[in-house]
């Protein structure tokens, strides 16, 4: 549990039951476990996997206002208190990444597996994650092939529809065509439509690619902070966050995203700006959230940011508070310096253990180079797809405009006739 990343940590107070008292320090959760670290040093430190969790719940009682508690499978129960930003919020990322545990445990097997082979996992679930994204970036293709043929189609019938027309407005002793009165009235009126604004029309629908469970928060008042639980959705198009309810909560248009920071493994902030008025911010934390990182960095490579402070994968983490995550929580992300590390006899450090452990077999470190090539064609077809889409989208964008535009005008005509 050791070299597992840091998802975040709080400043809190533990009640120790042999000593009835309270003891002041800081709560850390990494994926699969929560830790205990006093400020003192002198009580010893807590370690608590999730997988011996069997319910989180906030409670309060006459001598505490607000506490969350974490009860073992022998009935023994953990109080945490004093907890900030508030009591609610690391209540409902304690339960996510609890619940995520839960779920991974019902699917797996008891025999642990070695770095390799969670690397495997990883890079398979991207591949799957990628295939599953051309494959409806292939269906949305033929679909703009279809609608580009469509349009076509209908100006051809539009020209002839304005030889009708023409035909129709010109008398039978007048031999020159249109009539000189009409040319220059019908001349203007068709300039005035060219440059008129295209009607605001119904949302576009577009196909979900991944939809992966989160806790966000709004951006606002940090103290005040409302952390929910819910779901962020990623389509072709858009980003959509949902509550827990399945109602949403905002939807992201694609070329509306302004930024999307990446502050952790499991943390990530999406911002829309505004001008005149506050800028729209979501920030979502989720035990799935690589998955989802790897759709959003082919979809919006030229706005995905990487925070400074962002050690996800480095292989020794580093000793400085994550600044970006404090902001946040109000007490910010700590080094993994504040967790007790295990040490095996010797003097040897976590660094030269970690180089010394052979992680990773030459067969495995195989098995991942061809993975990752085909990981990075999968990614190469992807964007020249996405590419090729964004011309296709222009041109559609463009024929409609220049066709909605000639039916109104041969509407009016029409109706002149009449």
């Amino acid at each position: 549990m050791d070299g597992e990343a840091l998802v975040h940590s709080w400043p809190c107070s533990y009640y120790v039951n042999g000593d009835k008292r309270w003891v002041s320090g800081r709560l850390t959760l990494t994926p699969s476990a929560v830790r205990f670290s006093s400020s003192s040093g002198v009580t010893g430190g807590l370690l608590l996997p999730l997988s011996r969790v069997t319910h989180i719940n906030t409670e309060s009682s006459c001598f505490i206002f607000s506490a969350v508690t974490l009860q073992e499978r022998d009935a023994h129960k953990h109080w945490f208190s004093s907890l900030k930003p508030s009591a609610s919020a690391v209540f409902h990322v304690l339960q996510h990444f609890w619940r995520e545990s839960l779920a991974v445990r019902t699917h797996s097997t008891h025999t642990p597996l070695s770095r390799g082979q969670r690397l495997i996992s990883m890079v398979s679930d991207a591949q799957h994650t990628l295939t599953h994204t051309g494959r409806a970036l292939s269906q949305q293709g033929e679909q703009f092939h279809h609608m580009i043929h469509q349009i076509d189609k209908m100006e051809s019938d539009l020209g002839v529809a304005d030889k009708l027309l023409s035909e129709l407005e010109s008398p039978a002793w007048w031999p020159f065509g249109k009539l000189p009165w009409n040319r220059k009235c019908q001349l203007e009126l068709g300039k005035a439509e060219a440059t008129a604004p295209p009607p605001e029309g119904a949302a576009r629908s577009s196909k979900e690619i991944l939809s992966v469970p989160v806790v966000f928060y709004r951006g606002g008042d940090i103290n005040a902070a409302d952390v929910n639980s819910g779901a962020l959705v990623l389509l072709v198009s858009a980003l959509e966050v949902f509550n827990a309810n399945g109602r949403l909560i905002h939807r992201f248009h694609k070329q509306e995203v302004d930024e999307i920071r990446v502050h952790g493994v499991c943390d990530i902030s999406v911002r829309q700006r505004h001008i005149g008025k506050p800028d729209v911010c979501f920030r979502l934390l989720s035990a799935k959230m690589a998955e989802a990182l790897c759709v959003l960095e082919m979809q919006y490579k030229k706005k995905v940011e990487f925070a400074r402070d962002y050690t996800g994968f480095q292989a020794t983490p580093s000793d400085d508070i994550t600044p970006g995550s404090a902001a946040f929580w109000g007490a910010g992300a700590s080094s993994d310096s504040d967790v007790p590390v295990q040490v095996p006899a010797g003097d040897l450090t976590p660094v030269q253990l970690h180089v010394q452990q052979k992680t990773v077999t030459q067969e495995e470190a195989q098995e991942l180079k061809q993975m990752l090539l085909q990981l990075k064609s999968l990614a190469l077809e992807a964007d020249s797809e996405l590419q090729r889409q964004d011309e296709d989208l222009d041109v559609l964008m463009s024929s409609s405009d220049r066709s909605t535009a000639t039916i109104n005008t041969h509407t009016r005509r029409m109706r002149k006739l009449l």
